[in-house]
């Protein structure tokens, strides 16, 4: 399943998953939709799962730039597995990206 979030997760000798996400958004802060004229809608939530486990979750804000990249590690992951990455935006948009682990 691949939504529209870029994922890049790689488990290193130490067994520590390092993992690169770039969410594609257009993350309209509420200064820049009122300059645009548009409604403001950014990225408030993103969650990331490994074999139904959280390995990461963030409540965020609008000063995030467009299509914003995180980055975060944890340990206990294995090679082949899955992570899911999950976000949901203002409005109530989500999308959800699978990746098997490198």
């Amino acid at each position: 399943m691949s939504g529209t979030t870029r994922i890049k997760a790689k488990v290193d000798k130490q067994g520590i998953c390092e993992v690169k996400a770039l969410a594609k958004h257009d993350m309209l802060s509420y200064q820049e939709a009122e300059r645009a004229k548009k409604e403001a809608n950014f990225i408030t939530y993103l969650v990331a799962k490994v074999n139904g486990t959280i390995v990461y979750e963030l409540s965020s804000s609008q000063f995030f730039s467009k299509d914003p990249f995180f980055k975060f590690s944890f340990t206990g992951a294995k090679k082949g597995d899955q992570i899911e990455l999950t976000w949901t935006d203002l409005k109530g948009n989500s999308d959800t990206t699978i990746e098997a682990i490198k």
